[in-house]
């Protein structure tokens, strides 16, 4: 019915929906036979003065507390205003209600009596259960009133009809039983239909406490407006960590779909949980709180639980508008609360804003009021919408699978993101040689032509580690192959990398010709033979189309297809014995690009027609009855169809792991082939990814835009876990200008993947095609790359050991600075290095943000002292600005044109001094690239720190490798007086002490292997 207007508040408006106050319950056991009634807190009070409603004051509300005698009945008191009941109320028969809780009330005081004074309340711990509760509001079986619709603020209205494919009308929102408001055009993104405070959803029931926590039944008792609504849930409340929640809801009769990837296993449950948790038990809802602060985390009371077969959604507030996350989408680094929707649906398109692009990460960091933040990862890999709006609010909306959601309490930044890791798993060790510079393009033709390159690169000096092929040293775009013609002196062009310590890396896109005739391509017949291809709802190898035509995709869901690959690459690294490989996958002949480690490509996976050659069949997986806002309207838009059958399961549930897994089997195939650490980039992503292989943020433009948005996809991935990422330096599509390229060169250089790339067709922008001027502005930043390698290895192994970021937003290091919350133009190297490049044409100068604190200037050492501020710095066309912090000490190395020969060269200690004189910092050192160093013992790590003028080094552990390497210079910053003398390992030795106090010493010889001591007075 239409929602009409009532002269008084309707008693539907006390309903917990939408955003109830977060609350505070008290403890409630499933065991206890006691019943307590308490009224509100002045807590609660304070609290309930936030909600949405402004009628909720006309109903007495309680909290039901199942331990009786457990908070003193002395401290009922009335609350004005919350507690008084509606006189205008004509219910006949209230004054038995009355008795009765009076009755009730009376057992309590005689109870508490008979005690004694010595009744406290328990703790979780005493208990033997979480601290939870309820809050019991009568049932509500009335549609809303025109009043409750429309006092409901339009920030706090959670969409009743989030179908694209229709506009809604009064008519049909309220079949569904929800408020339908009409807004002005100025009011972009608030529903207009939206659900009403009395829509049913779950009740709670047969609490039990278990070994890790609480389970629950949840029970539906009115069908939904989606079809094969599941009428009973099963609920797990899992104290996992102390830091840790993990709560689950899945069907508590039939087996349903879950992601396939590796979570740890809690044995027993957390002692002394960050959290507490409370329960809504009619309707259903959860809400987590911070134990030390009681800010509300998780409260998803605001709307109702839906959970059919094709449709889940659950909602939350949020304790501010401070949200990160959430990818893979285009956008600055800080989220829109204001009527964001954010689609994941892993898609084969150039990055654009508003749309799915080509991975999937369901999680998000989330900062509270006092600077503390915690995370939420919902382990789904269904195609799903997550609705952001300014309450602050979010709403997961999937269309599969379970609601299985971790929670992570931080407190800061960098511990959400550690704790996250802990569950999908820590990143690999990355190669020394992967974080050098690599060059690629599509379009160089042949492989004379790449030589080529390479010579020219090494003429001029430039460094490089890698060259890269895309798709055209294929014959005839077929994996597994190269031109014998266009490329046949490739098997030299790798050897002779090699000899200079480069290395060599192709492009693979997972799509295999099928057109051949039989006998003629070996990758597609033993395919068929092992039966490692998806295939349609017939059993046969479902056909699309991709660069080489009519194709099949392996199923990587499949055991055998990963011995398959792995056969496949070995017949292949005889001839060209790769060191890499790049996995894509594009969709758009004109926007696609490919290089040239093994390059993964095409693995969303990508189609160049809607489902496969003939088509898809018209059922439920196909056509669900809600499709999420992905790119094209429909599941199968530029991929295969969602009802092909992987390996014991269906495309619908997997379609987003693809890249996932085949990152998964590339990497096990390396490390068989090579016996060295995996180099896999991958364009499609998934939760894990960072084990397997690093990613590269797709086919952007030569544009200016398109350099901004590179940083916050780079501090994104390293939340995800995947820290070796980077975008294509100068822009893939299109013609960069010079200016640009040398700008995007000084960014890239400091991307932890740092490659050039563009498209064929368009102007080359490898760095010897430029002037002379712009050259050297080019080699003197990627030599500064090289000089930095020493810390960004180290870096990447804190990655791969701590689940620490390698690039890092300012605001992880400083989140009781609010101006650093949505800095996304400069960012951080660990902790130590602040990079601020220049993002605009025509620029020779950019604004920076500095935090509270000393930064000195890495190439003079000059101190900059900052309150938290924003300073103009000069930035000529041949320099980007780089800050050490206070506190810091990073090692450094003289640079050369490989990270081979640079690993052989001395190290530079650089020393920022904190205000009081301190500063500490790290170095690991290995061989580079052996397997599993750090996990067999064969690393080297050291140590340095300074205290009251004295520079020590401690080695904590330490290996051949460390006998090679020298410390011979080092520079201190900060030092104020001019010292008289310095003293190494006890021996006076000369220095110099410039007037922007920096002390340098030189020729020091100190072998790393053994500690040194470096004092000045």
């Amino acid at each position: 019915m239409a929602c009409a207007p009532s002269t008084r508040p309707s008693r539907s408006m006390l309903a917990p929906w939408p955003r109830p106050p977060p609350y505070r319950p008290p403890v409630s056991s499933p065991s206890s036979n006691h019943l307590t009634l308490r009224p509100f807190s002045d807590e609660d009070v304070e609290l309930k003065s936030r909600s949405s409603f402004t009628g909720r004051s006309c109903r007495k509300e309680f909290l039901l507390d199942p331990t009786a005698g457990e908070t003193l009945l002395e401290s009922w008191q009335a609350v004005p205003g919350i507690t008084k009941m509606n006189q205008q109320s004509t219910h006949r028969h209230w004054r038995p209600w009355v008795l009765m809780l009076t009755v009730i009330f009376l057992l309590g005081l005689t109870d508490v009596w008979n005690r004694g004074q010595t009744v406290r309340q328990l703790t979780s711990r005493e208990a033997g259960y979480p601290e939870s509760g309820a809050r019991i509001s009568s049932p509500q079986n009335r549609q809303g009133s025109g009043v409750t619709c429309l006092s409901i603020p339009e920030q706090d209205r959670f969409d009743c009809y989030p179908e694209r494919d229709r506009v809604v009308t009064q008519k049909l929102c309220e079949q569904r039983g929800c408020c339908f408001v009409q807004v002005t055009m100025d009011l972009t993104g608030v529903p207009w239909c939206f659900y009403p405070p009395n829509f049913p959803s779950y009740i709670l029931g047969n609490r039990t406490i278990t070994e890790l926590g609480e389970a629950g039944e949840l029970t539906r008792r009115n069908k939904t407006y989606y079809p094969r609504d599941i009428w009973k849930l099963q609920l797990n409340v899992m104290f996992e960590a102390d830091h840790r929640l993990h709560i689950k809801i899945n069907d508590s009769s039939n087996p349903r779909y879950e992601v396939p990837i590796e979570v740890p296993r809690a044995t027993k449950k957390a002692m002394n949980p960050l959290y507490t948790v409370e329960y809504s038990e009619d309707p259903f809802g959860i809400v987590v709180r911070r134990v030390s602060t009681r800010t509300v985390l998780l409260n998803t009371t605001v709307a109702p639980l839906f959970f059919a077969d094709q449709f889940l959604q659950m909602s939350t507030s949020l304790p501010s508008t401070y949200l990160y996350g959430l990818g893979e989408h285009r956008a600055g680094f800080l989220h829109s609360v204001q009527w964001n929707t954010l689609t994941f649906w892993a898609r084969d398109i150039a990055p654009q804003e508003s749309v799915n692009l080509y991975g999937v990460h369901p999680f998000y960091l989330s900062l509270e009021p006092d600077g503390k933040s915690h995370g939420v990862f919902l382990l789904n890999s269904n195609a799903m919408d997550v609705a952001l709006q300014p309450t602050p609010a979010l709403t997961w909306r999937t269309i599969g699978g379970i609601l299985d959601f971790y929670i992570f309490m931080g407190p800061d930044p960098n511990s959400v993101i550690q704790q996250y890791l802990e569950v999908i798993g820590l990143p690999s060790m990355v190669s020394a040689w992967g974080l050098g510079f690599h060059l690629c393009r599509w379009g160089y033709e042949t492989s004379n032509t790449t030589w080529e390159v390479v010579k020219q690169m090494r003429k001029a000096g430039m460094p490089q580690d890698a060259q890269w092929n895309d798709i055209d040293y294929m014959t005839n775009y077929r994996d597994f192959t190269f031109d014998p013609e266009r490329f046949a002196s490739l098997p030299q062009l790798v050897a002779d990398l090699h000899s200079h310590g480069q290395h060599y890396v192709m492009i693979l896109d997972p799509g295999i010709s099928s057109i051949q005739p039989p006998g003629s391509y070996w990758p597609y017949d033993e395919g068929l033979k092992r039966g490692v291809f998806i295939t349609n709802t017939s059993g046969s190898p479902l056909i699309g189309k991709v660069w080489p035509g009519l194709t099949a995709f392996p199923d990587f869901t499949n055991p055998d297809t990963h011995q398959w690959w792995l056969d496949n690459l070995l017949h292949f690294h005889k001839a060209v014995p790769f060191d890499g490989l790049w996995i894509e996958a594009c969709g758009h002949q004109e926007r696609c690009h490919h290089s040239c480690t093994k390059r993964q490509d095409m693995n969303e996976p990508s189609n160049f027609v809607d489902g496969s050659e003939s088509g898809c069949p018209t059922n439920e997986l196909e056509n669900p009855p809600f499709v999420p806002g992905v790119l094209g309207g429909s599941l199968r838009s530029r991929t295969i169809c969602a009802s092909v059958k992987q390996k014991a399961l269906t495309h619908y549930n997997v379609h987003s792991l693809y890249g996932l897994m085949e990152a998964k089997a590339s990497a096990s195939a390396l490390i068989k082939i090579r016996k060295k650490r995996p180099f896999v980039i991958s364009r499609s992503t998934f939760p894990s990814q960072g084990k397997y292989s690093g990613h590269w943020l797709g086919d952007n433009r030569s544009q200016w835009k398109d350099m901004y948005f590179s940083i916050p996809g780079i501090l994104n991935f390293n939340m995800f876990g995947i820290p070796l990422v980077g975008a294509d330096i100068c822009g893939f599509g299109g013609s960069t200008t010079e200016e640009m390229c040398v700008r995007w060169m000084q960014l890239g250089a400091f991307y932890p993947f740092s490659r050039n790339h563009n498209v064929q067709k368009e102007k080359a922008q490898d760095p010897t095609v430029f002037s002379a001027s712009a050259q050297a502005a080019m080699k003197r930043v990627l030599l500064i790359r090289y000089s930095l390698l020493p810390y960004l290895y180290t870096l990447f192994h804190h990655s791969h050991i701590r689940g620490e970021t390698v690039a890092r937003a300012l605001l992880f290091e400083f989140p009781e600075d609010k101006n650093t919350y949505s800095i996304d133009r400069q960012f951080l190297w660990g902790r130590s290095l602040l990079i601020t490049p220049v993002l605009e044409p025509g620029a020779s100068s950019v604004t920076a943000y500095f935090p509270k604190g000393v930064w000195y200037n890495l190439y003079t050492g000059s101190p900059l002292v900052s309150t938290g501020e924003y300073v103009k710095l000069p930035a000529p066309l041949d320099t980007i600005n780089l800050h050490l912090r206070e506190g810091e000490i990073i090692a450094t190395q003289e640079p050369a044109t490989t990270t081979w020969v640079s690993s052989g060269n001395p190290l530079y200690l650089l020393v920022a001094l904190s205000q009081d004189t301190s500063a500490k910092g790290y170095l690991f050192w290995d061989d580079g690239e052996s397997l599993d160093t750090y996990e067999r013992n064969d690393y080297t790590y050291v140590e340095f720190t300074t205290d009251k003028n004295e520079l020590t080094s401690k080695v904590l552990h330490v290996n051949v490798d460390a006998s090679y390497i020298k410390v011979d210079i080092v520079s201190v910053f900060g030092v104020k007086f001019h010292p008289s003398r310095v003293i190494v390992n006890g021996k006076s030795v000369p220095f110099s002490h410039s007037s922007n106090q920096v002390l340098t010493v030189d020729n020091l010889h100190l072998p790393l292997e053994k500690q040194f001591s470096i004092c000045w007075s």
